[in-house]
């Protein structure tokens, strides 16, 4: 199989079939042998449901995993990556921000064998921003990108640690959160330092993005939480052996 697409979803009954309904037709559009994996992470108001209910084509698999109650956005993509079975793994939030066609030039080096994991980003060259998030927001995520740098080692090159569109060798995106231990907002930071860590090969690329109003991400109630989060990813980053590959500059 090409690719899995995994999209994490918590109360997304209204827009969560318009992702399925995206996803399938990149696939289509692109040729490619596809799996599709919803994880409704214990969702309240029918979001399976409006999953499984999605227009995909006949030969495009949909998975949809429900977790009982809800896990954090970390444990829920944790759920759907070690389900997967797809060479290339693209990881998606709801919403269809970015196109899933901005995955391709990803996706083709990996299969290359030129890259392991790639990271989209909204402060790159190249990135078109159709409509950007509230200034609000913006200014909290550039302050979380300070705090991941002093606090648990994220490399300055790192621009865009939060942005929710990421690609993943199949087999480094699952052993890379077979071990995730952070479930929520955070967990990507811990996900790309042990990348790095192992000596993966990353980079961020350019994407057409456009913001979903429709957050369910609101860090300034949440300030706490993350805050402990951060420090966790740091304790377990001193678990983890480096393997010498990768540059944290």
């Amino acid at each position: 199989m090409d690719i899995s697409i995994v999209i994490p979803a918590f109360d997304e009954a209204m827009k969560i079939g318009r992702d399925v309904e995206a996803a399938a037709l990149f696939v289509e559009a692109e040729r490619l042998s596809a799996e599709i994996i919803v994880v409704d992470d214990g969702s309240r108001d029918g979001t399976a449901d409006a999953a499984r209910e999605a227009k995909a084509a006949a030969r495009i698999p949909v998975r949809t995993i429900r977790l009982e109650r809800n896990e954090g956005k970390g444990f829920a993509l944790k759920a759907g990556v070690l389900a997967s079975s797809g060479e290339a793994v693209v990881c998606a939030d709801a919403g269809t921000c970015v196109p899933y066609s901005d995955a391709l030039a990803s996706i083709r080096r990996m299969k290359a064998g030129e890259l392991d994991v790639a990271l989209a980003s909204r402060r790159i060259e190249g990135t078109v921003i159709c409509r950007d998030r509230p200034l609000r927001r913006r200014l909290l995520g550039w302050a979380f990108r300070l705090a991941a740098v002093a606090l648990a080692g994220l490399p300055r090159r790192i621009t865009d640690p939060q942005c929710g569109f990421k690609v993943y060798r199949g087999a480094v995106a699952r052993e890379l959160f077979s071990g995730l231990e952070t479930p929520g907002f955070v967990f990507e930071l811990e996900i790309i330092l042990k990348a790095l860590r192992r000596g993966f090969r990353i980079e961020e690329f350019p994407v057409t993005w456009t913001c979903d109003p429709d957050t369910r991400l609101h860090p300034a109630s949440q300030a706490r939480t993350i805050l402990k989060e951060l420090l966790a990813v740091r304790r377990i980053l001193r678990k983890e052996p480096g393997r010498g590959r990768a540059t944290e500059d």
